[in-house]
C-alpha cells in the first residue's frame, strides 16, 4: 500500500538524489511553489542531490530561465535534465531526418533548434511545410486549448508519407495556474492512434533517465537506484517512469490527479488506493504538495 506522508523530510534520510517533475510539483506555470522550493533547500542543505526532471521540450538553459521567472532560486536544485535536450540530440542524430515540419509556438520553443555540441556530425536540420517534411518534431500544439483532433487532416497526409513523430514532451496535460492545456504527448498519442509512429524520449521513457545519470555524472556525483527517489504529479509519466527504472517515487496527489484523489491539503487514503488500483500504479508514497 502506499504511504502517505505528512513532508518530504519524513522519508528524504532514506535518499541520496532526488528527480524532481517541476510543473505542478515546484511551480505551476506561472509561479514557485514556496513549500516545495523550501523542501528541496533543505533536502540540499543535508547533502543530497537535486536532479529536475521535466518533460519541458526546452533545453536546459531555457528550463533555467524559465525557473528564474517563476521565483524557483537556484539553490533549489544542482542540475537539469529535459525532455528537450533529449529529444534534441535524437534530432541532432537524424532520428527523423533534415527536413522538418515544427509543430509548437515558435517564440517559446525555437531553443529547440539550437546546435548542442554533445552531438558530433550533426545532421543540418531546416523548417519546411509539411508537404517537403522528412519527418515532425513537435514541442507542443499550435493552440494548447484546441482539441488536439483539428490535427487530423495533417496527421493523416503525414501518416500516408511515413513521417516519424519526434514529441519534445510526452506529458498529455499541464494546468497552468487554473487553466489546463493539452501539450505534445496529446498530439503524439493522436498521431499513434491514428497509426502513425511517434517517438519518445521524456518521461516516462528511458532516454531522459540515462540522461539524468549523465548530468548527475558530469557534476560528480552518483547513487544507487536504492537511494534515488523521483517526484511527480502524473502517474503515467513521472510514476510509471520510475517504476520502470525500479526506483522508488513520491506521488503529489494535489496536481494533475488532485479531484481523482480527493486532495484538499492531503489524499483521502482510501480514493487514494482505489484510483491507484484503477489505473494499476504502485508508488511507495504520496503527498498533497511538496512541503
Amino acid at each position: 500500500m502506499t504511504e502517505i506522508i505528512t513532508a518530504l523530510s519524513d522519508i528524504s534520510d532514506r535518499y541520496e538524489v532526488l528527480f524532481v517533475d517541476l510543473w505542478g510539483c515546484v511551480h505551476n506555470g506561472i509561479r514557485a511553489y514556496p513549500e516545495a522550493v523550501a523542501a528541496l533547500q533543505a533536502f540540499r542543505t543535508a547533502g543530497g542531490t537535486v536532479v529536475l526532471l521535466t518533460n519541458s521540450p526546452k533545453p536546459r538553459a531555457g528550463v533555467a530561465r524559465q525557473l528564474q521567472g517563476f521565483g524557483v532560486p537556484e539553490d533549489a536544485y544542482d542540475t537539469i535534465a529535459s525532455s528537450g535536450d533529449s529529444a534534441r540530440a535524437a534530432m541532432f542524430l537524424g532520428a527523423v531526418g533534415g527536413k522538418v515540419y515544427f509543430m509548437g509556438e515558435w517564440e517559446r520553443d525555437a531553443g529547440f533548434f539550437e546546435p548542442m555540441q554533445v552531438v558530433d556530425d550533426p545532421v543540418e536540420i531546416s523548417l519546411v511545410p509539411l508537404p517537403d517534411a522528412e519527418g515532425i518534431v513537435c514541442c507542443g500544439p499550435f493552440d494548447p486549448f484546441a482539441d488536439p483532433a483539428v490535427n487530423r487532416p495533417d496527421f493523416l497526409y503525414a501518416k500516408q508519407k511515413g513521417l516519424k513523430l519526434l514529441c519534445a514532451n510526452p506529458d498529455i496535460v499541464v494546468d497552468r495556474g487554473d487553466r489546463r492545456e493539452w501539450c505534445a504527448g496529446a498530439l503524439a498519442r493522436l498521431y499513434e492512434d491514428m497509426g502513425g509512429e511517434s517517438l519518445y524520449f521524456g518521461k516516462p521513457h528511458p532516454p531522459i533517465y540515462d540522461l539524468a545519470r549523465r548530468r548527475l555524472a558530469a557534476i560528480g556525483r552518483s547513487a544507487p537506484d536504492s537511494r534515488i527517489l523521483a517526484i511527480g504529479d502524473g502517474l503515467h509519466t513521472d510514476i510509471a517512469g520510475a517504476m520502470g527504472e525500479d526506483i522508488d517515487s513520491l506521488f503529489i496527489t494535489g496536481g494533475l490527479a488532485s479531484s481523482e484523489t480527493n486532495t484538499r491539503h492531503q489524499p483521502d487514503q482510501d480514493t487514494l488506493n482505489s484510483y491507484l488500483e484503477k489505473e494499476k500504479s504502485s508508488p511507495r508514497y504520496a503527498i498533497g504538495q511538496l512541503r
